[in-house]
């Protein structure tokens, strides 16, 4: 395996000293490490992949080097518009170095898709085809990879040739275990119990919306346990940032039906101009668990500890916000929402992480739509 050090080492080498971008948990030993190692100043954790990419073009533009930025692969749809139309070579010519996690990674040999989540088939296959259509130079690294830093420095030289960012695509398992340093956290609540109360707590006709990662499948899991039925949530098991947004064409649509849409701070924040949009539906109910941190991929921090997110929810139009510290209060907080014919925000903070024993949905994503779509219109 690669030892993150020695892969920072190689960055560093190679005049690379700034990183931004979006954690992963295929990459989260690297950002971890990345996180603990480099100063503030040097290392901005983005809300999404196209604004780490933008960000790093201002770096570029300012110090006359290229960054870091690292992403998942399902993010290279988030940059697919400033890869074209701003930092291509027939542009502005941006040198960046790409790290990007393979999720749902295809076998070079036999053609073998590794097993992975429903939402990672598809961009998986399709990840290296992708990056060949957007003309990005890439080479793949797994544990078995020796000269690290050689290769950093050649794909830095060759970033700068070309004017263009280049990629490391990252097979899974490539990076030695690395943990980040945790904060202390003022919240007894865990998610788990959060969605439990969401779950019991609200009218049986109300569907849910719930986000991308943890959120969902403990959802689901609550479902299973209670032996009660998955039909009435929709679990956005892909699309991170967009749960909001299918709540809202959901309440737009239904306008006499209450709508809960369970969301996340890390996935707010990725597109939270979308607020704008779902303050106007008078029947969502939007709740948010914060619990500071991208927690589905190895609980790199978010900007969810110091920003007031019911005065922002507020000045994007929701009618009524709540912000709740403990689970009678949230209780307190949905009746008041259920009875309101206004828009409104709730957002409760939790603690980071999950029991290790939780499943995962063991329902396809279309097995899941046909009976929420049933339950929405019966």
């Amino acid at each position: 395996m690669i030892d993150p050090k020695l892969f920072v080492k190689g960055l560093k080498l190679a005049g690379i000293d700034f990183a931004t971008g979006v954690p992963d948990s295929l990459l989260k030993d690297i950002c971890a490490y990345i996180t603990n190692s480099f100063s503030k100043k040097n290392h901005i954790i983005s809300t999404n992949e196209g604004s780490a990419l933008a960000f790093a073009t201002g770096y570029y533009l300012s110090k006359k080097k290229p960054a870091l930025v690292y992403m998942q692969n399902s993010g290279l749809g988030n940059i697919v518009n400033p890869l074209m139309s701003l930092v291509h070579p027939k542009i502005y010519g941006i040198p960046a170095l790409l790290l990007i996690g393979w999720r749902g990674e295809v076998d070079e040999k036999s053609g073998i898709q590794i097993k992975d989540e429903p939402q990672h088939k598809k961009q998986g296959s399709s990840t290296r085809e992708l990056l060949e259509i957007l003309d990005i130079k890439y080479k793949i690294i797994d544990s078995n990879t020796k000269n690290i830093e050689k290769l950093i420095n050649q794909l830095k030289e060759l970033s700068l040739e070309l004017k263009s960012p280049v990629a490391i695509l990252v097979k899974k398992n490539t990076f030695s275990s690395y943990s980040l340093k945790s904060n202390i956290q003022s919240s007894k609540l865990t998610r788990e119990e959060v969605i439990f109360t969401i779950a019991n707590n609200i009218p049986p006709n109300v569907p849910i919306v719930s986000t991308t990662g943890m959120a969902s499948r403990e959802l689901f899991e609550i479902r299973k346990n209670a032996k009660d039925t998955h039909a009435k949530d929709f679990l956005t098991v892909g699309g991170m940032g967009h749960a909001s947004q299918i709540a809202a064409g959901i309440a737009f649509s239904k306008p006499d039906k209450k709508v809960l849409c369970i969301d996340g701070d890390g996935a707010l924040l990725m597109h939270t101009g979308a607020l704008a949009i779902s303050a106007d539906c008078k029947n969502l109910i939007h709740i948010l668990i914060n619990n500071e941190a991208h927690d589905s991929v190895g609980g790199q921090p978010t900007k969810g500890d110091f920003l007031n997110f019911c005065n922002i929810a507020l000045n994007f139009g929701y009618k009524k916000a709540f912000k709740v510290f403990d689970l009678e209060e949230l209780k307190l907080a949905i009746k008041n929402s259920i009875k309101s014919d206004e828009s409104c925000f709730i957002e409760v903070h939790c603690l980071r992480g999950n029991r290790e024993s939780l499943g995962r949905p063991n329902r396809t994503p279309r097995e899941n739509m046909i009976d929420f779509m049933h339950f929405l219109n019966n």
